[in-house]
């Protein structure tokens, strides 16, 4: 059971470890466990977002809005994994060659294009985050009081895009601190979102 809750610890301290020398197994489960737990976050904040908005006025329009939305942002966090797939491959890469400089390069191209996508797709929701709503099934007047929710949580994609990439950059250069890049993405969302309740 030790060398279990050893293993575990090593998977979640930071430090950094050459997968090249490792078995399959551990590499793959050294490289699994903050990656499960970064989506597991990314589960628990959705969930917060609900319980604090069915405390508000209006619950059954914000929590309506809550969950059209996040099912909205779904199709970003979709994008988001796919940049930060190719994120972990292209730095993995330059880095199994021993090429840091290449692999600095690689992060910037991602972390580039991820920005454009996301700039295209947030001023999307942020122009038109009532009709989106209205696209998703929501009520008329549900969708006018739950807009601005929408256009914050879209003009702040930006973050989960980043808390995505830099994650996958950080599992491609053998690093593996992302729960702690995780979580400070999020609380520093969840405190932008906050303030618009």
């Amino acid at each position: 059971m030790s060398k279990y809750i050893s293993f575990l610890k090593k998977a979640l301290s930071g430090e950094e470890v050459d997968y090249t020398k490792a078995t399959i197994r551990s590499a793959v489960l050294l490289l699994a466990i903050p990656m499960m737990l970064e989506m597991a976050m990314e589960s628990v904040f959705a969930l917060v977002d609900l319980y604090f908005v069915g405390h508000l006025k209006e619950s059954g329009y914000a929590i309506q809005t809550v969950g059209l939305t996040e099912s909205v942002l779904s199709v970003m966090y979709s994008i988001a994994i796919g940049m930060s797939m190719a994120a972990t491959a292209m730095v993995a890469r330059r880095i199994g060659e021993k090429n840091p400089e290449q692999a600095s390069r690689s992060a910037a191209q991602v972390i580039l294009v991820s920005f454009i996508v996301t700039f295209i797709l947030s001023l999307f929701g942020v122009i038109y985050a009532e009709e989106i709503l209205i696209l998703m099934g929501s009520k008329p007047d549900a969708a006018a009081y739950g807009k601005e929710f929408t256009r914050i949580m879209m003009g702040s994609s930006v973050i989960i895009m980043l808390l995505f990439l830099i994650n996958g950059i950080s599992r491609g250069r053998k690093c593996c601190h992302c729960h702690e890049i995780s979580l400070d993405c999020q609380y520093c969302q969840y405190y932008f979102v906050s303030g618009s309740h």
